[in-house]
């Protein structure tokens, strides 16, 4: 045609850059999800280690019996004969549902709170002064138990019951919530709360202050003698489980009455009616603090391989993803 057109393929100018990802994001996307996968490892294996223990003294917190080391290996021991090897391991398949999601919550909600805290008070890159450190522990530890505290009320009436009432995780559900109704299974939530507060408060605070204490102590030896597998992580780590858990125990064993009550025949309507009833049928120190001994051995046991564990899988995946050289 004459129309001085000319005609041909259209070309559209290719203006628009495809869509990047900035690098912050994939390398706080990282931390996120290397904090999640260490503290899922570090809450399996600490609570795995420790299991016969954790259902022994849940055994006698939720009782009248009086506690002893001697009446703690007998009823070990009664149990193995009675009931076999693997049932000493008898609701840790519910623990482990609940211990990986709470490990891994408690764990990666420390460290973004620890830098949301850094920020707010200024000490980005620094080590966070005591308060500010107690906060973000007691934080991280809150977080954790309030997503996940139906599970460990799953795991606590397994530990107690016989394997015939509850054939698995699933059946304790829907027992409770046929039985008891759905409230029951945050039955004991509240003095759950009240005493993870000072539990993780105190356990972090502790760690992280030893280890900020050990860094800036060159003259320690024998506790960094090992490289990154240092025994000084694990003795840092069961200061900290030594005082978390002596700080919350009363708090501890009132949770449990509360959890077991349905099936033990107790009615407990609160903390302090809880209490009270503990303390006169069986007194201050032997009712509140019973099994709390059992506690100084499993306690430090299980938060210095959780700590342990923690740390020194998050610099394997720093050093998987960035070389070496990047020790925390």
């Amino acid at each position: 045609m004459g129309n001085g057109v000319r005609e041909g393929p259209v070309e559209f100018q290719r203006d628009v850059e495809p869509v990047r990802i900035p690098a912050e994001d994939n390398q706080e996307k990282k931390k996120v999800l290397n904090s999640l996968m260490s503290g899922a490892l570090a809450g399996a294996v600490a609570k795995t280690a420790v299991a016969p223990l954790d259902r022994t003294k849940i055994m006698f917190q939720v009782s009248s019996k009086r506690f002893s080391a001697k009446e703690a290996y007998r009823l070990i021991y009664h149990t193995y004969l009675n009931e076999g090897f693997w049932s000493l391991w008898r609701g840790n398949s519910a623990t482990m549902v609940r211990v990986i999601p709470y490990a891994a919550i408690q764990f990666c909600a420390h460290e973004e709170y620890k830098q949301l805290l850094g920020s707010y008070y200024g000490f980005q890159g620094k080590a966070l002064t005591p308060f500010p450190r107690f906060v973000a522990g007691s934080l991280a530890g809150t977080t954790a138990a309030m997503v996940t505290y139906p599970l460990d009320m799953v795991r606590a009436r397994m530990a107690v019951t016989p394997k015939e009432m509850y054939s698995s995780i699933v059946h304790v559900f829907i027992r409770i919530s046929r039985e008891e109704g759905l409230k029951t299974l945050y039955r004991g939530f509240t003095p759950t709360i009240l005493g993870v507060i000072p539990y993780a408060g105190l356990s972090f605070f502790t760690y992280e202050t030893l280890k900020k204490v050990h860094a800036g102590n060159s003259g320690w030896g024998w506790l960094g003698a090992l490289g990154p597998v240092q025994p000084g992580r694990l003795l840092f780590g069961a200061c900290a489980g030594l005082i978390g858990q002596s700080a919350s125990y009363p708090l501890d064993v009132v949770r449990r009455r509360m959890q077991t009550a349905g099936v033990l025949g107790h009615s407990y309507s609160s903390i302090l009616l809880t209490m009270q009833d503990i303390v006169r049928e069986e007194g201050l120190v032997r009712g509140l603090y019973k099994g709390l001994s059992m506690n100084w051995v499993k306690g430090p046991i299980a938060v210095g391989i959780s700590f342990t564990t923690f740390d020194l899988t998050q610099i394997l995946l720093r050093k998987l993803q960035h070389g070496p050289g990047l020790e925390r």
